[in-house]
């Protein structure tokens, strides 16, 4: 085993990881398997996530992370106009979903029922929550508060065509175009 700082480790860990989900699903991923895997020693392995709630959420928060930057990246781009936001946010949104591919669905389907992914999804929604009025707040015609309802409502709505999506029944063309069509609706003056 070839000494690694501790981040790098944590990288290979969950790079490991991730190839575990690809190959195999979710359900064959444990500390043990991982351990195997990255060719560490378990104790390794639960040093790093202690759990595999630990390791799953770890997984997670690095999809959601890889998301959140798209979508900064995509906002960073955007003109001054509404219908160009909202373009790049639901690109961004789906374009991410495809990038990441059936993993994030498996592990978060894993962690149904966890406490610690309930944490998870709470502060992934309050992070998306607070991009989207930041880009969209100099088009709302609504002060903040509603603003911010309003995006959490988006989000719902997100999720559901995403679902939607991914079961086969609409194309990712018309799944993007949707949602850019309520953001635009939703906001507008």
């Amino acid at each position: 085993m070839v000494k690694l700082p501790k981040d790098k480790r944590r990288e290979q860990l969950l790079d490991a990881a991730m190839a575990i989900v690809r190959e195999n699903g979710a359900d064959a991923l444990s500390l043990v398997t991982l351990a195997a895997k990255a060719g560490v020693s378990r104790p390794v392995a639960y040093d790093h996530f202690s759990t595999r709630a630990g390791l799953l959420v770890a997984l997670f928060q690095r999809l959601e992370e890889q998301y959140v930057q798209a979508l900064r990246n995509a906002l960073d781009t955007a003109p001054h106009e509404l219908g160009t936001t909202a373009d790049l946010m639901s690109g961004a949104y789906f374009n991410c979903l495809a990038d990441l591919g059936p993993e994030a669905p498996a592990i978060s389907a894993a962690l149904k029922g966890s406490e610690e992914m309930a944490l998870q999804q709470r502060a992934m929604i309050g992070e998306y929550v607070a991009i989207m009025c930041q880009a969209l707040q100099p088009f709302a015609n609504m002060d903040i508060k509603t603003l911010r309802l309003t995006c959490i409502g988006l989000l719902g709505a997100a999720e559901a065509i995403a679902r939607e999506q991914q079961e086969g029944r609409i194309p990712e063309a018309a799944a993007i175009d949707a949602f850019s069509s309520l953001i635009a609706k939703g906001i507008g003056r």
